[in-house]
């Protein structure tokens, strides 16, 4: 059995298909989606997003925050980005990484801020490597 995914940035569609199986990152681990779950809300963070297509096909995007939401087997999920691996410099991950980690904070939100960073950096990083 399969259920309909929908991917959307702010400026376009990105995948829009049956799939078989979705793993989020959510903003405190990975979550399975199969077909038939229970209604789900999960803010998402940094990190690869697996789409299991019917027919064995494979899709991995590399999204950067937003939320997912599964409901009457649609999973729908809003995200600021969805890059393909390909798309992704190791050179360009190095740098957000250096750049955000050099980051000085004078308060909490500039901490968090700057935590969120080094996850994304260290999420392309490791992407890029696939």
């Amino acid at each position: 059995m399969s259920f309909q995914c929908t991917v959307v940035t702010p400026e376009q569609q990105v995948f829009d298909q049956q799939v078989n199986q979705a793993v989020l990152p959510a903003h405190d681990g990975k979550i399975g989606i199969l077909t038939d779950r229970a209604p789900l809300l999960v803010k998402l963070g940094a990190g690869a997003l697996r789409l299991d297509s019917t027919g064995g096909q494979s899709q991995t995007l590399f999204i950067d925050g937003g939320v997912a939401q599964m409901k009457d087997n649609k999973l729908t999920i809003l995200t600021n980005q969805a890059t393909p691996p390909e798309a992704i410099s190791a050179e360009t991950a190095r740098a957000e990484l250096a750049e955000a980690t050099a980051r000085r904070t004078t308060d909490e939100k500039g901490f968090q801020e700057r935590q969120r960073r080094i996850e994304s950096a260290r999420a392309k990083l490791g992407m890029a490597k696939l």
